[in-house]
């Protein structure tokens, strides 16, 4: 049966199909999956599925409510980071996204009808640029784990050497992410130590292992976000990087960026980062968006992937006109050739993101990320009270992690009972962490009281 709008859904057509790639019938493309398994349509159509009538809308949303009442539910904001937490999203972020001019707009290709869409990206470009300190920034990777694995690419293009050096604290989810996108091209994935104190990379240790052998890169987090720590020796390993003949790519926070240095003050050649603090939710893990920033350099703009929005006028130089530039680097201009065959990109979100920076403005960030470090460092102090030990004494912003008395699963599950989300039990998701390590993050949706409960909580837990 041919049906008007499936294409080549014809038995002619399908007939000829099967005979091409030498199959019999449609079902020998499922060979594979065990007869068992499969159900027959009039055992499916029979099946007791639903309610057995149709439903009013009012009866399926009291449905829908009950299922919904056994999600278990927080008393507060949930305190687990790791590289996403909850952030306040001004409600004007969203009036503006769900706008049909950008949620339904696809990736502008057709830049002469795209003028609004073309623009709103160069902005995100343009306020991006000026918080990171970087002069070219694409719009945009999907989060920070594939902008890192695209960052190394390109690193391993211009440099030539196969292997990339990243920190032993690395981001376990970015770290998979990255050995994905590398493990096919044959580049080695190398690690150098951070202090078991201070958190901070370890630069001897840096200088050992580039002294073994060359690399294309050396990536650093700022901060690290699976300990929190502000790497206050970032300019010395840029240094070292860059005399080692390698690349310099740091991956940020870009709230922190309020306060501390950023990537182009680092002297970072590469700046990738997670956009999710700024106007994203976090609807169950995303909506994410992949910062990727470079300096200046022909070689480095050239092997970046993703859009570039650029700014021209018409031939008589009357008018303005956005446009997509340096378009020969991408897979509809070069297919195979292309520098990263990243089609549809976090578009929405980097405009989401164009929305609060320019809400906030540089003051407002500067404030923010204040507020976020002043929340995360009395939280520090709340539970030390209690008892909890910091194994890493150096600068922190809005993670830190603490040392329980007992394995850290153990608490965190009694206090999920107790409908508080406290944190990330480390041990679940890296080898470096002892099992009585929890990552707490905070951001400017905690307040005082969410912070003490937190902080009460656990002590009455480890009294117990």
């Amino acid at each position: 049966m041919s049906y008007p709008w499936i294409p080549n859904s014809s038995d002619n057509i399908i007939k000829e199909m099967l005979s091409t790639i030498g199959a019999k019938s449609v079902d020998d493309l499922y060979s594979d999956i065990p007869r068992e398994l499969l159900i027959e349509e009039n055992k499916w159509n029979s099946m007791p599925l639903g309610a057995g009538r149709p439903l009013s809308e009012v009866e399926v949303s009291r449905i829908i409510d009950k299922l919904l009442d056994r999600n278990a539910k927080l008393k507060v904001p949930p305190f687990a980071g790791g590289g996403l937490r909850p952030h306040y999203v001004p409600p004007v972020v969203k009036e503006i996204v769900t706008r049909g001019e950008f949620l339904t707009a696809y990736t502008p290709y057709q830049a002469e009808i795209s003028q609004g869409l073309l623009q709103a990206l160069f902005e995100y470009q343009s306020l991006m640029a000026d918080l990171l300190e970087m002069d070219v920034v694409n719009s945009s990777m999907y989060d920070w784990a594939s902008a890192l694995g695209e960052a190394a690419l390109m690193a391993v293009r211009v440099k030539g050497a196969k292997r990339v050096l990243v920190p032993d604290v690395i981001n376990p989810f970015h770290l998979s992410t990255l050995k994905a996108y590398t493990w096919p091209q044959g580049i080695e994935v190398d690690f150098y130590s951070t202090d078991k104190e201070t958190g901070y990379a370890d630069v001897e240790d840096l200088k050992t292992k580039l002294g073994k052998g060359r690399a294309s890169a050396v990536y650093l987090e700022f901060p690290y976000t699976f300990t929190g720590v502000v790497d206050m020796n970032a300019k010395e390993v840029s240094e070292i990087a860059h005399d080692s003949d390698a690349l310099f790519i740091v991956g940020v926070d870009p709230l922190a960026l309020g306060i501390y240095r950023p990537p182009g003050e680092l002297n970072a050649d590469i700046a990738v980062g997670e956009g999710q603090p700024l106007g994203l939710g976090l609807y169950a893990g995303g909506s994410t968006l992949g910062i990727m920033a470079v300096k200046w350099d022909g070689s480095l703009i050239k092997q970046m992937p993703g859009r570039i929005i650029g700014l021209t006028t018409s031939k008589d130089g009357n008018s303005r006109a956005f446009t997509m530039i340096l378009q020969t680097r991408e897979q509809h201009i070069r297919r195979s050739k292309a520098t990263s065959n990243i089609t549809t990109n976090a578009a929405l979100n980097a405009i989401a993101a164009a929305v609060y920076m320019s809400l906030l403005g540089p003051k407002g960030i500067k404030e923010l990320a204040e507020a976020i470090r002043y929340r995360s460092h009395y939280a520090a102090l709340a539970v030390s009270r209690h008892g909890f030990k910091l194994p890493l004494k150096g600068e922190f912003f809005a993670d830190f992690i603490i040392e329980a008395p007992e394995p850290y699963y153990n608490l965190w599950r009694l206090l999920l009972d107790e409908g508080i989300m406290a944190g990330i039990p480390l041990s679940s998701h890296v080898t470096w962490a002892k099992n009585s390590w929890g990552l707490l993050s905070f951001s400017e949706v905690h307040s005082k009281e969410d912070i003490d409960l937190l902080a009460n909580l656990l002590g009455e837990v480890v009294r117990k």
